[in-house]
């Protein structure tokens, strides 16, 4: 296909945005359009959700079946994600991740 049709009047504008909006996924446009996003289909999306619930089930598992001397595990890290920035302080949990209160609060 010629772009230039485009310029000609052979190819109409609507026809252009439909082929556009439907270009596959790892096209260079797209790429540069979307940046790194442009990579992630929502099960891509879907499946990081997944991995990230699964990591604090076992966190919170983990946590509540430890000995008292112990030291709390480490809470996990979410999938890194495009186009979302992780800037969490060392030491703090991230934001969806359940602190202790809200563990209390769940099992108590």
């Amino acid at each position: 296909m010629d772009l230039l049709g485009w310029y000609r009047g052979e190819l109409s504008s609507r026809r252009l945005a439909v082929l556009v909006r439907h270009l596959p996924r790892d096209s260079a446009f797209r790429l540069a359009h979307e940046g790194e996003a442009a990579g992630w289909s929502l099960g891509d999306q879907l499946l990081a959700a997944v991995v990230d619930h699964l990591a604090v089930a076992n966190w919170m598992f983990a946590s509540v079946n430890r000995d008292e001397d112990e030291a709390p595990p480490e809470p996990p890290q979410p999938v890194p994600r495009p186009g979302v920035d992780e800037a969490v302080p060392d030491g703090a949990p991230a934001a969806d991740t359940p602190g202790p209160a809200d563990l209390a609060r769940f099992f108590g």
